[in-house]
């Protein structure tokens, strides 16, 4: 089926990046409502890759592509904000392991409730048009780009 949509020529990275660049303004948009407005989508990132037993500075960086630098000025943010703790790493010497705070867990369950929300109210707006979340087709297309190793979503936008 063809449309004169301009989008419909547009080349697919683009739409994909607007597509990723809308869906997460809702996103922020919801969570600053909630009373997030102290974070940004790198600290999500980063605590994803926290989520469990933590990681050192220097893992975090290396799993979020970035400096150990820019992950050390992440982990200061968010310790200050109370979101993270520096704890003795369990293997000893000067390493500091990077955790969750209660308040980090609890910012996740909020924003996984939004993130929820956004594609519900996404899905109903597309079944008026005979449409729905290309889910399967975009897990398809990292399938087939990434193969078995899955590669972390990285700040690199």
């Amino acid at each position: 089926m063809e449309t004169n949509d301009p989008l419909e020529r547009t080349e697919l990275s683009f739409l994909l990046g607007m597509a990723f660049q809308l869906v997460l303004s809702e996103f922020v948009r919801r969570l600053d409502a909630a009373g997030y407005d102290d974070l940004r989508p790198v600290h999500g990132l980063a605590f994803q890759a926290l989520y469990g037993p933590g990681l050192t500075s220097t893992e975090l960086a290396e799993r979020l592509g970035v400096t150990k630098q820019a992950a050390g000025q992440l982990v200061d943010e968010l310790e200050k904000g109370g979101y993270v703790q520096r704890r003795p790493h369990p293997a000893g010497g000067r390493r500091k392991l990077v955790v969750l705070t209660e308040q980090a867990l609890e910012h996740l369950v909020v924003a996984g409730g939004i993130l929820r929300e956004v594609e519900v109210e996404l899905q109903m707006r597309l079944q008026g048009s005979g449409l729905s979340v290309p889910r399967a087709e975009l897990a398809a297309i990292v399938r087939v780009l990434a193969g078995d190793e899955i590669p972390p979503l990285r700040p690199v936008w």
